[in-house]
């Protein structure tokens, strides 16, 4: 009440004190007043004081004994979870501290409150929540204790379960949490020695805890102690022995006990699913016969519970069906994909085809998770027959010249009815690829996409791929599927399903998808086909909405065609001509998915339109610059087309003018091409030399900013050609820069506000886009020298000077990048300017970007790239700056590593790093390098190391970290880094910087490490004998034991986390990239018809000059 808040307010000071006398009795009222006012006061300000209470209440020594008293008096639980939290919490960072006799205070009295909370039904219930609290506090007082200070606690455990069924359900939930925590939870929690020794206890004591789990799932008949215990033994089946698995009741008990009774079925499956999952690698095959049966059977059981064809409607039965099939689904896809091998035999062969029909059926369940799990099956399926069955009977497919078709083996015939189902399915069910902008939104509006959905970009991936597995398998098939649902939606049967614009996309979108995996004419027929039905059907469609979503369609089915359409130029420019219809058409989505077409079908097929086609009077790029009778000139094509599709237009354009090999007919195209755009550039130069005042009409801000846009395009996809059009404008364009950016800074300086202004934020757009373009340009450049020789000085007199002298408020963070760009293209080329590009932008940008950790975030992320690239490619210009510069350099990519934006500390660490390897073979520059910075980069190393906020950081501190140190234990500096006369007794670097480190680590956390452990810390972080992963194991096993104190666990390096992963990480690369080599695998986008050596252009010019002319008019 208002009242109580009142009255709290009054004697909060007091209460507080009051709480933290640990020499007087415990009010636990006063404490529920105050925990009370914590959840339900409005006040921040009294919020945080009792926060801060809290905290401190919990940090105090003694907080844990009043505990007890705690949770035998107060009746609110909030303040019960309070009192369990500062257990806890005095459990996992203070326990080792503790008396022994006060630790057997804190056991006994937890097991005790634990016995009495869970030995009966209604005490569990209604102590539910802090029973697991309990359990979880007991679990890291294990963590802690077992097995050597708690040797029979197992056993107890075990004992204590079997006189009481509801004890006995809370005995399974410790032994899982217990699990979880050594097997899933324990990387950044425990050190690895602890881990080992945990994981191998659990081991040598599983077998009374199996024979608990098989005592209860025989005798109990507690539903919820049941559940508890399936759920437990869920979570130990992925580390046990397998003779746990395989040679016990526990396979028999899950299959004919549990799955056919609905209140464990759901448990059942999940354990099933894990037995499924167990790596057939380390399956010994005399189990082969027990998996065999346990799928046999299971598939026998699943049949008398729901058929194949009723999975649909069990579906809809509630939340408990919906989770039954996920289950399901989860089982079939694993055993069938882990274990198919031994499955694929005679005997088992009408229950494999049964298990397979039950997937098909859950295929069309209306849930997408479900999908994804049949999908992914599905994609592993085709794969596995493709490699195995197609791939090595058609050696030459990867050619697809004209391959014999070559008979289906027998294994590939038996999976035939099933693949024909599942095609049929992953067809209808094809979700949207990027690509396509224009949808039909929930309401069934047709709207332009604004926001791309991760998840269905992903599924389309694996949809695709496996479309394209399967129409390897029988291209004729999926043809004819395609080709039957095409018919449906263009001439719909009466009676049938008839047209839908969301039935019709998403059959285009699985025609896209199969681009490449047919041969040259079996894709020249079907494609053909394909488009005139979608054309006939735009001619005979009604509506605006209709006509788009086909516009659309077509748009994206012949983007996803470009071998088809290198090989027709008739056809690829009735394309292309539909395309600029389409660009006319003001429907939302249309014009940006027409531009974006267009933009693809020239990245894919710019030779064509360069050469000099057959019937036609000129080649096309020259009709489309100044118009012919068949084709639109440029101006009268974008004329209705926004700025941003102008923009992807011009792109579009430049990518043909690329392919141009002539270079003055080349400049020709180039000079035609910017006719309009230098025309009104030209234009506004010439009224402003009569008026300067002209440039600073907004309308023209626009418009200067609109042909630099334009510029940037052409530059990134033309590339090193462009220059001779920067060329034209180049001066000019950089005294525009210099005279808005003179504008903006005494607009600036007058009036500070004026930064927002309109005008203000035109002429900066203008800035930025001048930045990109010479960025764009050099990113694109093959000619260096010129570059530096003719372009880079102006640049360096108007933009660097600009910048230096401008309110900080104004500069441009494109500079730093664009000059980012300059040095990492140019390299040693432009060392000899690097110090003038330093002396100008290095201390103003680091005036602005230190004041905060906020403010000029752009800047701060460009500076550090910056400093990255003349790391990188010049590094000797550091040493070419005065020596006081360089150790404010080295001081700012320390402030970076401090700072708590993970890319700025990554930045500095990695600037860092890589300045460390520069250094190496360095001579003297290293030795005076080390000789100045080794100690004061060690103490910031091991500062950052240990702070919890720069945890995302940890590999490449300890990478830092490891190389300095290795570098000073080898003899760098040779001279010493100490004074002799103040440490006599040191004889060595290696010597002074291990008795400085352990100072370090003594003065910091001498309260938490005994010194023997600090000095093992030492030793393992100077032995030069450890590589990177046993370096950051011992680094991470040091960080786990800050947490506690005292603690008197060591460890040795343990690799096999590392190791795994890595092997892992290169087994995917290796399987990705085989992948790719299957015809019409690798995405469109991806495909290089432009490699004379690449496969498929080898295929593709092979099949278009024999198939020039197949297609008719």
């Amino acid at each position: 009440s208002k009242e109580h808040f009142t009255d709290l307010s009054g004697i909060m000071a007091s209460a507080f004190d009051r709480l933290l006398d640990f020499s007087q009795p415990f009010d636990v009222a006063l404490l529920d007043q105050v925990v009370m006012a914590m959840y339900q006061s409005r006040d921040d300000a009294q919020r945080r004081q009792i926060n801060a209470f809290m905290t401190a209440f919990q940090e105090h020594p003694q907080s844990w004994t009043r505990v007890d008293t705690i949770l035998e008096t107060t009746q609110c639980e909030q303040s019960k979870f309070f009192a369990l939290a500062t257990l806890e919490n005095c459990v996992k960072y203070r326990w080792k501290v503790l008396p022994p006799d006060q630790r057997e205070l804190i056991k006994a009295y937890i097991v005790n409150v634990i016995i009495r909370y869970s030995s009966d039904e209604a005490t569990l219930q209604r102590t539910k929540m802090c029973l697991g609290k309990l359990n979880l506090i007991l679990v890291q007082i294990l963590k802690q204790e077992w097995p050597h200070n708690w040797k029979d606690f197992i056993p107890q455990l075990v004992e204590s379960g079997k006189t009481n069924e509801t004890l006995c359900g809370n005995n399974m939930d410790i032994l899982k949490k217990l699990s979880e925590e050594v097997f899933e939870f324990s990387l950044k929690q425990l050190t690895s020695r602890k881990v080992d020794q945990l994981k191998e206890s659990l081991t040598q004591e599983f077998q009374l805890i199996y024979q608990l789990c098989e005592f209860v799932m025989g005798n109990a008949k507690n539903p919820t102690t049941i559940s508890t215990t399936l759920q437990c033994f869920l979570r130990f089946l992925f580390w046990i022995p397998l003779v746990y698995i395989f040679e016990t009741a526990l396979i028999d008990m899950l299959l004919h006990k549990f799955f056919p009774q609905p209140a464990f079925r759901c448990d059942a499956l999940q354990c099933l699913a894990e037995i499924a999952a167990i790596d057939p690698r380390t399956v010994d095959a005399k189990y082969h016969p027990r998996i065999q049966k346990m799928y046999a059977d299971f598939i026998t059981n699943l049949s008398a519970i729901v058929p194949p064809n009723a999975v649909r409607q069990f579906h809809q039965q509630g939340d408990a069906g919906e989770e039954f099939v996920q289950r399901l689904t989860l089982f079939l896809s694993t055993i069938l994909k882990t274990h198919l091998p031994i499955l694929e035999t005679q005997e088992l062969l009408m229950h494999l085809m049964q298990g397979l029909q039950y997937l098909v059926n859950i295929s069309e369940v209306d849930d997408d998770e479900i999908f994804k799990i049949c999908t992914e099956y599905w994609n592993f399926l085709a794969d596995d027959l493709y490699h195995k069955e197609v791939q090595m009977q058609r050696p030459m497919a990867a050619l697809m010249l004209s391959p014999t078709p070559v008979a289906q083996s027998p294994r590939l015939q038996t999976y035939s009815p099933i693949l024909a189902q599942a095609r049929r399915i992953l067809i209808d069910r094809m979700p949207k690829p990027e690509e396509v902008l224009v949808v039909e939104d929930e309401n069934g509006e047709v709207v332009k996409e604004h926001l791309k959905d991760v998840e269905v970009v992903a599924l389309h991936k694996t949809v695709r791929e496996t479309l394209v597995f399967l129409t390897h398998l029988d291209h004729q098939q999926t043809e004819e599927v395609m080709i039957e649902k095409l018919g449906q939606q263009v001439h719909p049967a009466p009676g049938g399903q008839g047209w839908s614009r969301q039935r019709l996309s998403t059959l285009c979108w699985a025609i896209g998808s199969i681009s490449g995996a047919m041969r040259e004419d079996d894709e020249k027929r079907f494609l053909v086909h394909v488009i005139k039905d979608l054309l006939g059907l735009c001619e005979v469609t009604r509506g605006k909405d209709n006509k788009a979503v086909i516009a659309s369609n077509i748009m994206y089915v012949v983007g996803q065609y470009p071998r088809f359409l290198r090989a027709h130029w008739k056809f690829l420019k009735t394309v292309v001509n539909k395309l600029f219809e389409f660009m006319h058409e003001t429907h939302p989505g249309v014009q940006d998915m027409a531009c974006e077409t267009f933009l693809k079908i020239c990245q894919r097929c710019k030779q064509q339109f360069v050469k000099h086609q057959p019937q036609e009077q000129s080649p096309f790029i020259d009709q489309l610059l100044i118009g012919s009778s068949t084709v639109a000139d440029i101006g009268s094509t974008i004329a209705d087309l926004e700025a941003h599709q102008v923009n992807m237009f011009y792109e579009a354009v430049g990518c043909i003018v690329s392919a141009e090999q002539n270079p003055t007919k080349r400049d020709e195209i180039i000079q035609e091409l910017f006719r309009l755009p230098n025309a009104r550039w030209l234009e506004i130069i010439g009224l402003a030399m009569q008026d300067p005042t002209q440039l600073q009409n907004q309308d023209t801000m626009r418009s200067i900013a609109k042909i630099l846009q334009i510029n940037v395009r052409v530059s990134s996809s033309l590339g090193h050609p462009y220059i001779i059009q920067l060329a034209a404008i180049y001066e000019r364009m950089l005294q525009v820069y210099k005279m808005y950016s003179e504008a903006i800074s005494a607009s600036v300086a007058a009036n500070a506000l004026s930064a927002k202004t309109s005008g203000v934020r035109l002429m900066r757009a203008v800035k930025r886009e001048t930045l990109r373009l010479i960025e764009t340009t050099v990113d694109r450049s093959e000619d260096m020298p010129r570059l530096v020789e003719h372009f880079v000085p102006p640049l360096v007199d108007y933009v660097l000077a600009d910048y230096q002298s401008n309110h900080p408020d104004t500069r441009d963070p494109e500079v730093l990048s664009l000059f980012a760009a300059v040095v990492g293209k140019a390299g040693d080329l432009i060392t000899a300017q690097v110090p003038r590009v330093l002396g100008a932008v290095f201390d103003c940008t680091l005036a602005m970007i230190t004041q905060n950790m906020e403010d000029y975030p752009e800047h701060r992320i460009n500076f550090f790239q910056l400093l990255k690239e003349i790391n990188h490619a010049c590094f000797r210009a550091f040493f070419m700056i005065p020596a006081e510069a360089f150790r404010v350099l080295i001081d700012a990519i320390v402030w970076a590593i401090k700072h708590r934006e993970r890319n700025i500390a990554d930045a500095g660490l990695s600037i860092l790093l890589e300045m460390l390897r520069n250094l190496d073979g360095a001579g003297e520059v290293a030795g005076q390098f080390y000789l100045q910075f080794a100690l004061t980069l060690t103490h910031d190393m091991l500062a950052v190391l240990t702070d919890k906020e720069h945890e995302p950081g940890f590999k490449l501190q300890c990478a830092v970290l490891q190389h300095m140190l290795s570098r000073i234990v080898g003899g760098l500096p040779a001279a010493p880094l100490f004074s002799p006369a103040e440490h006599p007794g040191i004889t060595s670097n290696t010597q002074f910087i291990r008795l400085r480190i352990q100072t370090t680590l003594r003065e910091g956390f001498g309260d938490r490490l005994t010194p023997g452990q600090l000095d093992e810390v030492v030793t393992g972080l100077l032995d030069p004998s450890k590589d990177a992963a046993a370096f950051q194991t011992l680094a991470r096993d040091f960080l786990i034991q800050l947490k506690e104190f005292n603690s008197d666990q060591w460890t040795e390096c343990s690799l096999s986390l590392q190791l795994e992963q890595q092997h892992k990480e290169a087994e995917r690369v290796q399987a990705e990239m085989a992948r790719m080599q299957v015809p019409g695998l690798m995405p469109v986008t991806m495909r290089n018809y432009d490699d004379p050596t690449d496969p498929a252009a080898i295929a593709a010019a092979a099949a278009a000059s024999a198939a020039a002319a197949a297609l008719s008019p």
